[in-house]
């Protein structure tokens, strides 16, 4: 129980531990914290010396994900006093994650050596640890979170502010903790509905606390195209993103290491800059546009294309580049050939028995070429990757593989024997689409915790040993389509993707079994929630 002191007393204690700090030659402390500041939440003691973590001394630190490392010791542990500071080197590598945590703590910030009850970050570029990976130490009264990169220190903060919300401190003992996959992720289609930026923002900020590391924006689709352009403001959705708001999201994203990846879909899904350029629309022999399709005979299709890809790298700085690349819809015509007579030329410019198909991966390799051009690494979807023909894939690029519903109904297997990289996005766990229209069913957050892993990638069984693993599945991403727009309101679909995206970060940060049964992970994932900044 806290002690109630008189103004007296607490007047003569200010003084004597003033006092004390000159005698001792120690920094001197911030005399105007009050014991009433709290920890993301959690009240702070009334004490001048730190107190025991209210954690047993063998329990891991509370987080979502789960700490894969954990090594108790003898020891009091560590919980946030009235003088508790985040002590890092402010050189610009460690400021946001400092400031962001010293902020969630209600404490200052400050450089030099760290006292009793302090938190230090600390970036060894020395340290065998990965990019992503950290150790957080708990000894004595201290708090110690290193990493190699400032990505791993931010982490290593997530896990301390999650457990001190759920547990008021840490434990004694040593976290060592890092991903199994390096592509964990979040995909939201912003082209069929219009989310706002502070939607977008909200979501990053528990990005980020789950230790996911890339979000998707697909913002370019048959309903609508989401985001300013300059370079063609005809194309653009009356709801939409201004470039500085999309800016304001990328800086923020960047700030919680986090990369923005763009989604441009083609040669389908363009419906919305085709009702501005509807003489690029792809007709079949009768005359009738094909819905979405750009005719990708004309060299004026792929010149827009790769001008709209120019404009938004300027945008996204990240290093991927979403093509796209799935259901074309010329692709589903019986006889692709005989059905659209104006692709003949174009094919008959690759070889005599080119088909349509051929000048889809034609048009794609291309695309990729333009991308690869300012640096970014392509991904496509894989009905968006043809077998046989003429006209091969190009090798450097991702895929992101989402059903086994496409033509040809080919296996994962099939791209990894190819020797491409893959990202699940099983449309069997991972894909909550609006409306749940043919067939999709909304994901539950309890079906992947206890059953998906990221080598899941098509129905229930993963792929065999040697395809699988974080060399050759690179992670995976939840994924929000938003077919039938207006069955879901943002609020509604912010709650029903929340425990879905607690799962896959688990089963993204380490695919084992969870320790937790699913109401113990529920349960955890509304403690360690509480008091959180959106």
């Amino acid at each position: 129980m806290a002690r109630v002191l008189t103004g007296g007393v607490v007047a003569m204690m200010v003084v004597l531990v003033a006092l004390g700090a000159v005698l001792l030659g120690g920094p001197e402390r911030t005399a105007e914290r009050s014991s009433s500041q709290t920890a993301a939440g959690v009240d702070a003691p009334e004490a001048e010396e730190p107190r025991a973590a209210p954690v047993g001394p063998d329990e891991a630190p509370s987080a979502v994900p789960a700490v894969r490392s954990w090594e108790p010791a003898e020891g009091d542990g560590w919980a946030v006093t009235p003088d508790t500071r985040v002590v890092a080197v402010l050189d610009g590598v460690l400021d946001d994650e400092a400031e962001r945590l010293a902020d969630e703590l209600s404490v200052p910030v400050t450089e030099g050596d760290a006292l009793l009850g302090d938190v230090l970050l600390e970036v060894d570029p020395d340290s065998p640890l990965g990019p992503e990976e950290y150790t957080l130490t708990s000894r004595d009264g201290t708090l110690t979170i290193t990493g190699s990169h400032d990505a791993g220190v931010f982490y290593g903060t997530r896990t301390l502010v999650q457990s001190v919300r759920d547990a008021g401190g840490v434990a004694e003992g040593v976290v060592k903790d890092a991903p199994d996959r390096p592509q964990r992720g979040f995909m939201l289609d912003i082209a069929r509905k219009h989310f706002p930026a502070d939607w977008i923002e909200e979501r990053l900020h528990m990005m980020g606390d789950l230790k996911l590391n890339q979000l998707q924006l697909h913002f370019s689709d048959d309903q609508g195209f989401r985001i300013e352009s300059e370079e063609f403001p005809e194309i653009v959705s009356e709801e939409h993103l201004t470039k500085d708001e999309v800016r304001r999201i990328v800086e923020l994203a960047e700030s919680l290491h986090i990369t923005v990846i763009p989604e441009i879909d083609s040669p389908g899904h363009l419906g919305a800059v085709l009702d501005a350029y509807p003489e690029l629309r792809l007709n079949n022999a009768a005359g009738e546009p094909v819905p979405g399709a750009i005719d990708i005979s004309q060299p004026r299709a792929g010149e827009l294309l790769d001008d709209l890809t120019r404009e938004y790298a300027q945008l996204f700085p990240g290093p991927y580049w979403h093509l796209g690349g799935d259901e074309y819809g010329a692709l589903y015509y019986q006889d692709p050939e005989g059905s659209f007579p104006a692709l003949a030329e174009a094919r008959e410019a690759i070889d005599s028995v080119a088909t349509t198909q051929d000048l889809a991966t034609a048009w794609l390799n291309d695309r990729a070429d333009t991308a690869r051009e300012l640096d970014r690494l392509p991904q496509v979807w894989n009905d968006g990757m043809h077998a046989g023909g003429t006209v091969q894939p190009d090798a450097e690029r991702q895929v992101t593989y989402w059903t086994g519903r496409e033509i040809g109904a080919r296996p994962p297997e099939e791209y990894l024997e190819g020797g491409w990289e893959l990202i699940n996005m099983s449309s069997e766990y991972l894909y909550y689409v609006l409306g749940e229209p043919v067939g999709f069913v909304y994901p539950t957050g309890e079906r992947i915790y206890e059953e998906w892993t990221p080598d899941v990638l098509r129905g229930n069984e993963p792929v065999a040993d040697e395809l699988g693993g974080p060399d050759n599945v690179l992670g995976g991403r939840f994924a929000v389509w938003c077919d039938l727009a207006d069955s879901q309101t943002t609020d509604e679909v912010a709650d029903g993707i929340r425990l879905p995206l607690h799962a896959t970060a688990q089963k993204l940060w380490n695919p084992d079994t969870p320790e937790l049964e699913w109401e113990e992970f529920t349960a955890l994932a509304d403690r360690v929630e509480a008091g959180a900044t959106a």
